[in-house]
């Protein structure tokens, strides 16, 4: 049942769409296009506002500004595929990764002082109240460090947390009503993507956590010449504040500024790849919000181009499994081996186990072929990712949320590969790296790595191993002796138990012939006088009967 508040967000949501004339976009869709004179009689179109008279793409910023963070970082999500949007639309979705408008820097202050108990003309010796950058979560400060270090401080927006938290449970209304009426509901699970978002929006907001990731990829990256990873001050870091060496670079999305400082933006391109397989293959660990606003260029030695990144709130890791699986889908990918492609996703449980390969094999093949041979400018992975998504429905294959952030991911990397150097082939820069990994992780550098890891603990081991091989012969001797005397207590028991069952026998025969032989004894008309006077088939039960009950006491 929708709640109270969750129709009120509604209600808002419609009135900011509405404020900025965004109803006019939705009904020129193709789904909702037959009933668009709805618009026409809708008495807010009779009126002409300011903001609705706006540029469409102004809009549709505004529009999400005043929404809030969640809206907010779907525009930068969209903002980094340009080749699915309309330009306009796309250029001032740009604006969102770092022009968001700003909170007053009073309240930043503030919420410094509070975190770190003491005054910021304490803490630093210049803080610079106007922003450097502004976005859904945070704003950035300058300042100067007393040790005359230059920094950054980035202060959580006051109220950020309420209102991703109020978006989030709307979304799990709308995800819990798709899984429940929708007939792709069981199979795009809803409800498990919004749930490993919001935990990703979560960690985002803790950034201590984002300093320890920002420690991790800098440690990861420690004396690379493809990435620099800038140092976060932990002393002066909390919850809701985050200090960091401040650096200089290049806006990746600033191609004029490249091209002028000479930056070769085919090995940038390619740099682009390598680091981002790196960090998903080699270290497990990557930097999931590559959007242009958190990724800059350093100006030294342009034809030996070095990425900077910031903005550390969301990374992610993949298990050994989904790992292993991923690397062989994009080797099988870049070999067309599509067999190998369908049969991994069946290996995997992502489609159901009784999905026929071949048919499989066929579909993906028939998506993935066009666009082999071709330049980052001619394909698009948005469409091949749409179209691979209507191969999956099909065959019935199940979203997988932990793969979702490193699909956004890829997305984002594919954006930037495309506006620095269209021309630049994806598959094959990327398939000698996931060559490289399979053979460092399956063939005979990894048993050589392998056994170099072990060496150490070996070492200290090699001493004790005659001791160590003594007692294990000692209680295999010992278990040795134990087995026999427990076979030999068996083989007892056994002919105890048969021993008993035959005394049983004998002493239910011996009374029951005893008890015939009274019976027969006592019987009218079965008493001739033979054998001075005995009778006979008396006597022979009795005696019989005897003999048996002798048996089973002597055999005691």
């Amino acid at each position: 049942m929708i709640t109270p508040a969750q129709a009120l967000r509604l209600i808002h949501i419609n009135r900011v769409l509405v404020r900025h004339g965004l109803d006019e976009i939705i009904f020129a869709t193709h789904l909702l296009r037959p009933v668009r004179m709805l618009q026409w009689l809708s008495p807010w179109s009779w009126f002409s506002t300011e903001q609705r008279r706006a540029p469409r793409g102004v809009r549709v910023r505004r529009a999400l500004e005043d929404l809030g963070p969640l809206f907010v970082k779907f525009g930068q999500i969209l903002s980094t595929r340009r080749d699915l949007l309309p330009e306009d639309i796309a250029a001032e979705l740009a604006k969102l990764q770092d022009q968001v408008p700003p909170f007053p820097s009073r309240l930043a202050r503030a919420a410094i002082e509070l975190a770190l108990q003491a005054p910021v003309e304490t803490l630093f010796a210049r803080f610079e109240d106007k922003p450097l950058a502004s976005a859904s979560i945070a704003q950035v400060h300058a300042a100067r460090g007393l040790d005359g270090r230059e920094l950054v401080v980035k202060v959580l927006r006051p109220d950020v947390r309420e209102a991703i938290e109020r978006d989030v449970d709307l979304l799990y209304l709308l995800a819990g009503l798709a899984q429940r009426y929708w007939s792709e509901g069981r199979r795009l699970r809803p409800l498990e993507v919004v749930a490993e978002y919001e935990k990703t929006l979560h960690y985002e907001l803790d950034l201590v956590r984002e300093a320890a990731n920002a420690l991790q990829l800098r440690r990861n990256f420690q004396g690379s010449s493809t990435l620099y990873v800038p140092e976060p001050i932990m002393a002066l870091s909390r919850e809701s504040v985050l200090v960091m060496e401040r650096i200089s670079g290049i806006p990746i999305s600033d191609i004029d500024a490249l091209r002028a400082n000479g930056t070769d933006l085919k090995l940038l391109a390619e740099r682009g790849v390598e680091i981002f397989f790196t960090q998903v293959f080699t270290h497990n660990f990557f930097h999931a919000d590559m959007h242009p606003g958190n990724i800059f260029v350093s100006r030294e030695h342009p034809h030996d181009p070095q990425y900077i990144a910031v903005d550390f709130g969301i990374v992610g890791t993949l298990s050994a499994i989904d790992q292993k699986y991923l690397a062989g889908n994009f080797i099988a990918f870049f070999r067309r081996d599509y067999r190998r492609v369908a049969e991994l996703h069946v290996d995997s449980g992502w489609v159901p186990a009784g999905t026929r390969v071949d048919e499989f094999e066929s579909a993906i093949r028939t998506v993935c072929e066009p666009i082999f041979e071709r330049p980052l400018k001619d394909i698009s992975f948005g469409q091949l990712l749409l179209r691979l998504f209507q191969t999956a429905r099909r065959f019935d294959m199940q979203v997988q949320p932990q793969l979702v952030l490193l699909q956004k991911t890829l997305l984002n990397i594919e954006g930037l590969g495309r506006q620095l150097y269209p021309e630049l082939d994806l598959w094959q820069t990327a398939k000698p790296f996931l060559e490289r990994w399979m053979d460092e992780q399956l063939g005979m550098r990894a048993a050589l790595r392998d056994l170099k890891a072990r060496l150490p603990e070996w070492r200290e081991i090699l001493p004790d191993l005659p001791r160590l091989a003594h007692n294990v012969l000692q209680q295999v001797n010992e278990s040795q002796a134990k087995i026999e005397r427990a076979s030999r207590d068996l083989d007892a028991l056994r002919r105890q138990v048969a021993r008993n069952n035959q005394r049983m026998v004998l002493a239910v025969v011996g009374t029951g012939l005893l008890v015939s032989a009274a019976v027969v004894y006592g019987l009218d008309g079965y008493r001739p006088q033979l054998l001075g006077g005995a009778p006979v088939i008396s006597w022979l039960l009795g005696v019989l009967g005897t003999w048996m009950l002798l048996r089973t006491w002597l055999s005691d």
